[in-house]
């Protein structure tokens, strides 16, 4: 017979995968949405449309001293916060979004609660996993949410092609999602951690993880501002385009990530983010070089392939994760550690969109993705670091 221990964790994993639904759902009605939303209602240029990335990622850069004002509480009543922020934001956007200075008021929500969550994220997922299988119990909540997303690729691409939707009604559905992700979280135990957690963790011995968030900082703008801002300024397309591209996508990403987690625990995070490197090389020069490849009408489809690789190799991000598990001196560091990984990820990624910007607009976009050709270079060197390490057997007291 199973012990109440045992029933309550099966318990608590099952409401985190509602929860993983539920933003899955949240993220496949607004990725989609978003720069469109951006280039049809405020008409904003390349410069302006990295610039608006410094106050979009700022949360990201301070979330380790926002998860600090809330360090006496479990990381799932953390969660529960972060949903709520993130869902007031969402509104914030659909409704309360006159002129573009208020829009930036509830983007920065947005982001406060977007990016008070991640770390508690994988935390909570490290946590409810069987030791020696982190990889694969991140890479099937992973495929969960992003089998959730579909669903809401569906409505964005049906609603705009069919219904002519309105952006208020894909960020009042979006905002309910993170709602209800909340209530699952409310609904889950909330652990007590057994050792004390720190609010700042700055360890000499992580500092090949802090180097690869940076390096991943650097590189996810590539996806976040400028692959999109190519297709929609250079190639012309709609948002029920990227609608599209979200669900093939998705549909790819599902049994990719469940691969992805298994492939970390059996050949290692250093292969895993080495390979992630040099694909993300090809990406680049994709975005960078398919119209001058004498392709005709054909190089936006080779764009197309670069968004879904693109889209499909962020999930390599779960390595970085088990990574630090592996080496962390307990489990106590690791949601801190996350917390100070994401900081110095943002002071990263939220001032190369501005520098982007200027470059694409004095260069030409292709020069902005030549420097993330680099910038991949670079992230393979430091993944060639990575040395084999072994499972920390004990995350019995980690916080959920």
């Amino acid at each position: 017979m199973e012990s109440y221990s045992e029933v309550r964790n099966k318990r608590d994993f099952f409401l985190f995968m509602l929860t993983a639904i539920f933003l899955g759902l949240y993220a496949g009605l607004y990725e989609p949405s978003f720069n469109n939303y951006l280039d049809d209602v405020f008409h904003i240029s390349e410069v302006a449309r990295g610039g608006l990335e410094f106050p979009r990622e700022l949360p990201g850069f301070l979330v380790v001293f926002t998860a600090g004002l809330l360090i006496f509480l479990p990381d799932v009543r953390i969660a529960v916060a972060a949903n709520l922020i993130l869902a007031t934001g969402l509104l914030g956007l659909g409704f309360l979004s006159p002129s573009f200075s208020w829009l930036v008021v509830w983007m920065i929500t947005w982001s406060v609660g977007a990016h008070l969550y991640m770390p508690v994220e994988s935390s909570i997922g490290v946590a409810l996993s069987k030791p020696g299988q982190e990889g694969q119990t991140l890479g099937q909540l992973g495929a969960v949410k992003t089998a959730a997303s579909l669903v809401g690729f569906l409505i964005v691409w049906l609603g705009f092609r069919y219904i002519d939707v309105q952006y208020t009604v894909i960020f009042a559905l979006a905002g309910l999602c993170a709602i209800a992700a909340s209530v699952c979280l409310l609904l889950m135990y909330p652990r007590q951690s057994t050792r004390k957690r720190q609010k700042l963790l700055f360890k000499k011995k992580y500092i090949l993880f802090y180097w690869l968030n940076v390096l991943m900082g650097a590189r996810k703008q590539v996806f976040l501002t400028f692959a999109p801002w190519v297709l929609i300024k250079i190639f012309e397309q709609p948002v029920t385009t990227f609608a599209l591209l979200g669900i093939v996508g998705t549909v790819l990403g599902i049994p990719f990530r469940a691969i992805l987690g298994r492939a970390i625990d059996r050949f290692g995070e250093r292969l895993v983010i080495a390979a992630e490197s040099i694909l993300l090389v090809f990406v680049c020069l994709g975005y960078g070089f398919a119209r001058e490849l004498g392709l005709g009408n054909l190089a936006i489809w080779l764009v197309f392939a670069c968004y879904i690789g693109d889209q499909l190799l962020f999930a390599c991000n779960i390595a970085r994760t088990t990574y630090l598990n592996k080496i962390a001196d307990s489990p106590a560091d690791l949601t801190p550690t996350l917390s100070m990984g994401i900081t110095i990820d943002h002071l990263v990624s939220m001032s190369i969109p501005f520098f982007g910007g200027l470059l694409w607009a004095k260069f030409g976009y292709q020069s902005v993705f030549l420097v993330a050709a680099v910038i991949a270079l670079i992230n393979l060197l430091a993944a060639l670091k990575i040395k084999g390490v072994r499972s920390v057997p004990d995350n019995t007291s980690a916080t959920v």
